[in-house]
C-alpha cells in the first residue's frame, strides 16, 4: 500500500489508474468528523488547523493498514 493508492481506482488504458488517494480520502472522512464535532461544540479552529488535524488522522489510518 502507497500514500498514492486510489480510494476509488478505475483503469484507464495506457494511463494507469486516476481519483482521489486513498489518503485524501481518509482525511476528507476526518475532516467532516472534525468539522461536525467542532461546529457543534461551538469551537472556533483555524481552516489550516483542520486540514493539518486531517491529515494527521489520515496518515495514522494509513499506517494502521501497513500491520
Amino acid at each position: 500500500m502507497t500514500e498514492n493508492e486510489k480510494a476509488f481506482p478505475r483503469s484507464v488504458s495506457n494511463s494507469g489508474q486516476y481519483g482521489m488517494t486513498l489518503r485524501d480520502y481518509f482525511a476528507s472522512k476526518a475532516m467532516q468528523g472534525l468539522l461536525s464535532g467542532l461546529l457543534a461544540d461551538g469551537m472556533d479552529l483555524g481552516w489550516s488547523d483542520v486540514a493539518t488535524n486531517a491529515y494527521q488522522m489520515a496518515d495514522a489510518m494509513m499506517k494502521a493498514r501497513e500491520a
